[in-house]
């Protein structure tokens, strides 16, 4: 038999197995990750090899550079996940991997690695899409979780509110129509003179400043769940660049605590306001910016004052991880998803409402 009729075989036997066990391979930015997760909900190992002190000199990702250093990490690190899982190859049931989107070299690393070893292995290989596996992040932090609900979707890539109807049926009520809120977090902090990544430190430094500053989004969008945030991140840059020029003194603390309050008021607001609206009773939070929190604050609160129910991920869940691909990758084989060739690539961009690949 062929290698695709020997996984078609075994992808159909999987549907209806009692326990299955994922091996998941994320490396779409910066992250070298590998975990094995057992039905979708229990991490037997996630081991994460971070590229951020190699970045942080550059002041952002550069590509060619992450590439080069997930080929020198993803064996070690694949290595590594087995020995904490206490398992062999021999234990897994399929390979999932991260195949978009992301920077194409960098996610070049992981699918190829991952072909490697499923044809190595005679093992299904999952095609997992990296938004649909940060909202499964949810999954391993709240194991009573369940679709439906709203999902607002926050990372350096893409910020959107979905209706997550069921665990592969996604329904994207809004996106951002610019910039995503991740890259306006960090284009702010590169402003300010932050280190990379931008994101933790505007969240660090806004908890010493007062919100003074009254910076705004585009009012054209209030009537929609679409987002835009070039405008408050041209303001900010104007308000800098002016102060600089005139010598006059501005406390970045101040500015940071006003940016984070305005980005985090309309992301709570319109998240909120569409679980009312399409009568869903849980909100949940994905992505790198759902660490945020203030932003967490904000929509806790508003949940409470809503009677809604509010998640998020666990710290280590919401940056980028192997877990969350081989949750989502569980839901997939259950539904008989993604089961991709051995001439899958890359993608760079990927539908959010789509699990097609």
């Amino acid at each position: 038999m062929s290698y695709i009729e020997i996984v078609k075989e075994k992808f159909e036997k999987l549907k209806t197995k009692k326990d299955i066990i994922v091996l998941s391979i994320e490396s779409s930015c910066d992250e070298t990750s590998i975990a094995v997760v057992k039905n979708g909900r229990e991490v037997l190992a996630n081991v994460v090899s971070s590229q951020i002190e190699i970045h942080r000199r550059f002041g952002g990702v550069v590509p060619e550079v992450a590439s080069r250093n997930h080929i020198l990490a993803i064996s070690n690190v694949y290595k590594e996940a087995l020995l904490q899982a206490k398992l062999t190859e021999k234990d897994i049931d399929a390979i999932a991997i991260t195949y978009g989107a992301g920077l194409m070299g960098a996610l070049l690393v992981g699918v190829n690695f991952a072909k490697g070893l499923a044809y190595s292995l005679q093992l299904p290989l999952i095609a997992v899409s990296h938004v649909h596996g940060h909202i499964s992040a949810n999954y391993i932090s709240h194991t009573e979780l369940k679709p439906p609900f709203i999902c607002l979707m926050v990372s350096g890539g893409h910020t959107a509110i979905l209706q997550v109807e069921d665990y592969n049926k996604f329904t994207m009520l809004g996106t951002t129509v610019d910039d995503a809120v991740g890259e306006a977090f960090d284009k702010v902090a590169r402003v300010l003179g932050l280190p990379y990544p931008g994101g933790p430190e505007i969240d660090r430094l806004a908890k010493q400043g007062k919100p003074v500053y009254k910076f705004t989004v585009s009012n054209s969008l209030k009537n929609t769940y679409n987002f835009s945030f070039s405008g408050i991140k041209t303001e900010v840059v104007n308000l800098v660049h002016n102060a600089r020029q005139r010598g006059k003194e501005i406390l970045n603390q101040d500015i940071a605590s006003s940016f984070q309050e305005c980005v985090t008021k309309e992301l709570a607001e319109k998240a909120v306001r569409a679980c009312k609206n399409y009568g869903f009773k849980d909100l949940v939070v994905a992505g790198g910016v759902g660490a945020n929190s203030r932003l967490k604050e904000r929509l806790a609160l508003l949940c409470n004052e809503n009677n809604l129910n509010f998640y998020s991920p666990s710290l280590k869940y919401c940056t980028d991880n192997g877990a969350m691909i081989g949750s989502m990758a569980y839901y997939m084989i259950r539904d008989g998803l993604g089961l991709a060739p051995l001439s899958l690539t890359a993608k760079p961009n990927v539908e959010l409402n789509k699990n097609a690949f």
